[in-house]
């Protein structure tokens, strides 16, 4: 019996030993990719032509676009702000007010379509705009995994009307894409405070 017991504690032993020195799994939460952003540096976007004027970052280009919902624009001054090494975009579209646009009807559409996210959206805030350069409108952030977090619509009141969406090429994680919907949030904001109208 004495022999079984030291047979079995040399057969135990080696294993204890091995089992010392090795470190237990451990599960690691769940993370996201780096993201590298770029240096905060604007330009102005002053083409002929255009009724409008305001400064976006250089790390962005800016494309006509022409269609919309696969139709065609419904004027030659809809543009978006590319900004491909963040993987997103600034959708703005911009309408002359008159009797075709008519002024509360433009602001119940750009209503409508930020509301549109309430499936999705856990909350959504409003802040005013209001510039020095004849600037009114409205700031939306909309929490949650909505397909556009920041959204905004600008106009002058008599002539002239705006409205911005941020969208990226990935499906709408508001915890991945917390950083860099922030980080673009500051460019919005710079664009719509630097944004002036031209006489049409």
């Amino acid at each position: 019996m004495k022999n079984f017991c030291y047979f079995l504690l040399a057969a135990v032993l080696p294993f204890l030993a091995a089992s010392c020195g090795q470190k237990a799994y451990t599960p690691k939460p769940r993370g996201f990719f780096r993201i590298d952003l770029p240096e905060k540096k604007y330009r102005l976007f002053n083409e002929p032509g255009y009724p409008y004027t305001f400064e976006y970052p250089v790390y962005a280009n800016i494309v006509k676009d022409t269609l919309f919902f696969d139709e065609k624009a419904e004027n030659p001054w809809w543009i978006n702000v590319d900004v491909p090494q963040l993987n997103g975009k600034i959708y703005m579209s911009y309408k002359q007010i008159g009797a075709k646009n008519k002024l509360d009807k433009l602001i119940n559409d750009a209503f409508k379509l930020t509301y549109k996210h309430t499936y999705k959206a856990e909350s959504i805030d409003e802040e005013e705009i209001r510039t020095p350069n004849r600037v009114f409108g409205l700031f939306y952030e909309v929490g949650g995994n909505a397909a556009s977090a920041k959204q905004f619509y600008v106009t002058d009141s008599t002539a002239h009307f705006m409205r911005g969406a941020l969208y990226f090429y990935a499906p709408p994680n508001a915890d991945s894409l917390a950083p860099v919907n922030k980080f673009l949030e500051e460019d919005m904001r710079h664009l719509v405070q630097t944004l002036k109208w031209r006489a049409n």
